[in-house]
C-alpha cells in the first residue's frame, strides 16, 4: 500500500471533466492551448529532399484533417528544402503550419526556425549524448554540463524569438541522455527534468512560445511523466500547452488501442492541447484515429455529477496494483482476467468457443487453449450441454445457476441479493453493481465474506472517473474485494469500439485499478473474437497482462531507412507466436537504441540497406544486409533461447 496519501495536483478534477487551461501559443495562424480546441497533427514519411512527394503527402494529411504538419530535418540540406516545400504548399493554397523535427543537429534547427512556424527539439539528442554510460557527476560537474547545454541551445531560442517561431520541447523516454539517466534513472522524473532544463533556458531569454511533450512507448511511463510534468508546472506557476502521444505505438489494432490507452488516460483528466497518434502506417491514416479520440471530449456537459475525490488514495506517479484478496484465480497476485459475454449468443456446441481462444478437436476430443483464451464465459440464462476445459469458468445468472457444475458460478444483481430465496457458491460469487449502489449493507457483506467478486459498471457518460470514484470508495472503506470492470457498447463499429473501450478502461488499469475486464456489445457487426481480442489488447497496452508478442515500432518518417510497414509485417508473421517477447523495429538510429531499451531484441536501420540488430541495449550485429536481416533476427532470438516453433 502507498503509505503517503497523495492529492491530485496534476489536473483540475478527478471526477468532473475540466480542461487544464494552458497559455496560448501561436503557430502560424493557429492557436494552440488556451481556449482553442484540441489540435490534431501528424508527420510526413517521405524523404524531405523529395519536394513533390512531401508536398503531395502533406496535402493528403491536411485534407484528412491534419492541423500541423511535421517534417524531419536531420541535416542542413533538409532544413533548407523546407523552404521549397513551404512555397509549394502555399502556392497550392495550403497554409497549414509546418513543424521541423530536429534531433542531433542544432545548425539545422537554427536554419529551420527561420523558415517554418515551429521547431521540435529533443533534449536527449539536441545537445547531449547517449552511450548508455553511467557517470557520477558532482554538483559542480553537473552544473558545468548544464552551462554547455545553455551555450548550444540559447542561439536557437533567440532565433525563434526573433522570427516568431514556436518550439516544442519533446522529451522521449527512449532518448534520455546519459547525464539525465545517471542522475535520475530511467524514469518519468528524468523525462520531466530533461524538459525543464531546456524550458528554463528558454525562459531566461524571455521566450515563452513553448509546447511540451513526454513521449514513451510504455503507456504507464508516458502517463506518469505527463502527470509529473503538470504537477511541476503548477508548483512553479507555469501552464505550457501539452502535445500528447504514445511513441512507437505500432500498427493496426495494436497501435490504435495502445494510443487510446495512453492518450485518453490524460484527456480524461483534462490534459492535452494537441494529439498525434503514431502508427506504423501512412500518416493520413493516423488523423481519423486522433480525431475520433479528441471528439470524445468535445461535449462533456451532459455527464452526471460524480462525488468529488479530494484525496486520491493511490500514487498517480507510479504503478501500484490495488491490493485485493484472491478468489479462485481472480485478484491477489493474478493478472487481470477476461470475461467473454455469450449471454446473447446460443452456446450449443464447442465450436462456439473458437472465437475466444478455445479450439476443440473432435477427432482427438481435446481442447487447444490459445494465449488469448478468455478466463470466464458469461452465458446468462443458458446452460451448457458439453464439457468445457477445466481452465474455463462459467458465469450464470443467479436464478439459473446450476451448483452441480463444478466450475460454474452465480452472478447476482443487487435486487437478487436482497430477495428471499437464494443460493450462494462456497467458492465464488459475482455481484453486479454500478457506482451508486455501494451501500453500507453491501460493504458489510463484502467485509464478512471473502468469496465475492464485484462486477462494476456505470451509465455515466464520463465513464472512467465514475468508475474511479467507486474504486476510491472501496479503498476508503478498506474493502479488498476483487473487481471486474464491465462495459457494454452500442452503436460502435470495430475501430470505434476499440478506441472507446481502451479510453474508458485504460486509465483505471494504468492506475492499478481492476482485477479483470468484461466487454460486450449489442452491435451485430462485432463478434466475440473481435471483442475478446480488444480486451486482451487493452490489458497488454496498459502493461498489466502480456498475452502476445509486443512490437515497439516507430511510425515512418523521412529518416526511415527501409520500408517500415513491409518489414514490420514480415517480422510479425514470423514471430507473432512468441508470447511476451518484445521486439523493437526502428526505422533509424534517432530513438532506436533508447526507445527500444525496453525490448528484448531490436531491428534498427543504420544505413541504406543496412540493419543493426540488438539484444536489449547491446549491439549484436552491425551492417546486416536488409534482405537477410529478418532471418538474422530469428537466428538471434534462437541463439538466446527465446524461440519456440509455432503451433499449427
Amino acid at each position: 500500500m502507498i503509505s503517503d496519501i497523495i492529492s491530485a495536483p496534476y489536473c483540475n478534477s478527478l471526477t468532473e471533466y475540466s480542461r487544464f487551461i494552458t497559455r496560448e501559443v501561436k503557430i502560424g495562424d493557429i492557436g494552440l492551448g488556451g481556449q482553442n480546441p484540441i489540435r490534431v497533427q501528424s508527420m510526413t514519411t517521405t524523404d524531405t529532399m523529395d519536394t513533390a512527394g512531401t508536398v503531395a503527402q502533406s496535402i493528403r494529411m491536411i485534407e484528412a484533417g491534419c492541423e500541423l504538419v511535421r517534417i524531419t530535418a536531420p541535416s542542413i540540406k533538409e532544413a533548407q528544402n523546407l523552404l521549397e516545400i513551404k512555397k509549394a504548399l502555399r502556392e497550392k493554397g495550403y497554409n497549414t503550419p509546418l513543424v521541423a523535427d530536429i534531433h542531433f543537429t542544432p545548425n539545422a534547427a537554427e536554419l529551420a526556425a527561420r523558415i517554418v512556424e515551429k521547431v521540435r527539439v529533443n533534449p536527449g539528442n539536441y545537445a547531449d549524448k547517449k552511450k548508455f554510460e553511467h557517470i557520477d557527476y558532482t554538483d559542480l560537474g553537473y552544473e558545468a554540463e548544464l552551462e554547455r547545454i545553455r551555450e548550444r541551445f540559447t542561439p536557437l531560442v533567440k532565433i525563434c524569438k526573433e522570427y516568431g517561431t514556436a518550439m516544442r520541447i519533446g522529451t522521449n523516454h527512449g532518448s534520455l541522455s546519459d547525464r539525465i539517466m545517471s542522475r535520475y534513472g530511467d524514469s518519468a522524473l528524468g523525462m520531466v527534468e530533461s524538459a525543464m532544463e531546456f524550458l528554463k533556458i528558454a525562459e531566461e531569454n524571455n521566450y515563452y512560445s513553448l509546447v511540451l511533450s513526454m513521449k514513451s512507448s510504455n503507456t504507464q511511463v508516458m502517463v506518469q511523466a505527463y502527470r509529473l510534468l503538470v504537477q511541476r508546472m503548477i508548483s512553479e506557476g507555469m501552464n505550457y500547452p501539452l502535445h500528447l502521444g504514445v511513441t512507437e505505438a505500432g500498427e493496426g489494432e495494436d497501435g490504435r488501442i495502445k494510443s487510446a490507452v495512453g492518450i485518453a488516460t490524460l484527456l480524461e483528466d483534462g490534459l492535452g492541447d494537441t494529439v498525434r497518434v503514431s502508427l506504423t502506417e501512412e500518416p493520413e491514416f493516423e488523423i481519423p484515429v486522433a480525431k475520433a479520440l479528441v471528439s470524445r471530449y468535445s461535449n462533456r456537459n451532459n455527464q452526471q455529477t460524480i462525488t468529488p475525490i479530494n484525496i486520491y488514495p493511490i500514487n498517480p506517479f507510479e504503478y501500484n496494483k490495488r491490493i485485493t484478496h484472491e478468489v479462485l484465480n481472480i485478484g491477489g497476485a493474478n493478472p487481470p482476467r477476461v470475461v467473454a459475454d455469450f449471454s446473447k449468443t446460443e452456446v450449443d456446441q464447442p465450436s462456439k468457443l473458437f472465437r475466444v481462444g478455445y479450439n476443440y478437436s473432435v477427432e482427438l476430443d481435446k481442447w487447444n487453449i490459445t494465449d488469448q483464451a478468455c478466463d470466464y464465459i458469461y452465458i446468462g440464462k443458458q446452460s451448457l450441454s458439453f464439457e468445457i476445459p477445466g481452465t474455463l469458468g462459467i458465469i450464470q445468472d443467479a436464478k439459473f445457476w446450476n451448483p452441480a457444475i463444478s466450475n460454474a458460478y452465480p452472478l447476482f444483481s443487487i435486487d437478487e441479493l436482497n430477495s428471499g430465496e437464494k443460493q450462494f457458491s462456497s467458492k465464488l460469487n459475482f455481484l453486479q453493481l454500478n457506482q451508486d449502489e455501494l451501500t453500507d449493507s453491501i460493504i458489510e457483506i463484502l467485509k464478512n465474506n471473502s468469496n465475492w467478486v464485484l462486477v462494476i459498471s456505470t451509465i455515466n457518460t464520463h465513464v472512467m472517473p465514475a468508475l474511479r470514484r467507486l474504486f476510491v470508495n472501496l479503498l476508503e472503506k478498506g474493502i479488498s474485494t476483487p473487481v471486474m470492470i464491465q462495459r457494454d457498447f452500442i452503436g460502435n463499429d470495430e475501430a470505434t469500439f476499440q478506441l472507446n473501450a481502451a479510453a474508458d478502461l485504460g486509465g483505471l488499469l494504468i492506475d492499478g485499478l481492476g482485477d479483470g475486464i468484461w466487454l460486450s456489445s449489442a452491435d451485430k457487426g462485432l463478434n466475440q473474437r473481435q471483442i475478446n481480442g480488444t480486451a486482451f489488447g487493452i490489458l497488454q497496452a496498459a502493461r498489466v497482462r502480456i498475452s502476445k508478442t509486443e512490437y515497439i515500432s516507430c511510425p515512418s518518417c523521412g529518416r526511415t531507412l527501409f520500408d517500415l510497414q513491409e518489414t514490420t509485417a514480415k517480422i510479425r508473421q514470423r514471430t507473432g507466436h512468441l508470447k511476451g517477447l518484445k521486439i523493437g523495429i526502428m526505422g533509424c538510429i534517432v530513438n532506436g537504441p533508447g526507445e527500444m531499451a525496453d525490448a528484448d531484441f531490436g531491428y534498427v536501420g543504420t544505413g541504406v540497406g543496412k540493419i543493426t540488430l540488438y539484444k536489449g541495449k547491446e549491439v549484436v550485429k552491425r551492417n546486416v544486409v536488409s534482405e537477410n536481416a529478418v532471418e538474422e533476427l530469428i537466428d538471434l532470438i534462437k541463439e538466446h533461447g527465446c524461440w519456440s516453433e509455432p503451433v499449427i
